[in-house]
């Protein structure tokens, strides 16, 4: 199986590579003609998404620092 990689890029999209599938909340596939490598929208400002048309320039701002996240609980 290929690695796929998701990338959060400050002030701006996340960058998805590799082997990957991008459905919707029924299951149904978006038609990705074999990209890739595709950018989701965060901002909510995109023309076009879920995908990341650049609309967030100048309008968004968040500085991608990973973290630790605290431990899984204990269903």
């Amino acid at each position: 199986m290929a690695t796929t990689r998701i990338t959060i890029n400050n002030n701006g999209s996340t960058k998805i590579e590799g082997d990957f599938e991008i459905v919707d909340k029924d299951g149904n596939a978006y038609g990705l003609q074999g990209r890739t490598i595709v950018s989701l929208c965060r901002c909510g400002l995109s023309n076009n998404k879920p995908f990341c048309d650049g609309s967030h320039k100048g309008h968004f701002e968040h500085q991608a620092v990973a973290f630790e996240l605290p431990p899984k609980k204990d269903a």
